[in-house]
């Protein structure tokens, strides 16, 4: 298993190289999200068709914005050739997503969660190579790659990871005293900065 410690105020201020690429990566992947916010599509949806819809994505686990995204990549997939780069990248996406979410799932059912389920359930995946191979197909990273982009994929995805693993049990993110999100780093691993997570009080 990886290893893994909380971050402290200390600790972050002396991040090594490798944690200033990841911090860099960051804002990179948070710049090209701006940019892709740029081609939001807008719609209307009748008021049953939208009950309807909130409904299967709340069976789903997901939120509505995130299920809706699923079903038109689902059409990007079923509509591409086997061999279209975009079609290959999002089916591989998505099986990385769906294997993390079936595994959170079971863990958690099996008493595994605490504050460091989301490293848990990416450690566990990780020995799994087929869901390695999907992993690396969902960066686009076919040896030809730009770096660069891999890196900015690589981090979205991982925040992607994160996010529906949070969202498939019911957790929350675990906030230190200071009011901020609480994280944590892992070596050997390929999410090297994770979110804390705890679940609400019943």
């Amino acid at each position: 298993m990886a290893k893994i410690e909380k971050i402290t105020k200390d600790k972050a201020a002396k991040s090594d190289k490798a944690g200033l690429a990841e911090k860099k990566a960051g804002g990179r992947a948070r710049k090209l999200e701006k940019i892709e916010k740029a081609s939001t599509v807008t719609f209307s949806l009748e008021l049953p068709v939208r009950k309807f819809m909130d409904a299967q994505a709340k069976a789903a686990g997901m939120n509505l914005t995130h299920y809706m995204q699923k079903l038109v990549e689902t059409h990007v997939i079923e509509a591409g050739s086997a061999d279209e780069p975009l079609a290959r990248r999002l089916a591989a996406k998505r099986q990385v997503i769906d294997q993390a979410v079936a595994l959170a799932t079971k863990l958690d059912a099996a008493g595994k969660f605490d504050e460091h389920f989301i490293m848990t359930v990416v450690d566990e995946a990780g020995k799994d190579a087929g869901f390695k191979a999907q992993y690396e197909i969902a960066l686009g990273e076919d040896g030809e790659g730009n770096e660069a982009k891999v890196k900015r994929a690589r981090v979205s995805l991982n925040q992607q990871i994160g996010r529906v693993i949070k969202k498939s049990v019911g957790a929350r993110s675990k906030r230190n005293e200071h009011g901020q999100i609480a994280r944590a780093q892992a070596a050997n691993a390929f999410v090297a900065t994770y979110t804390l997570l705890e679940k609400p009080a019943a």
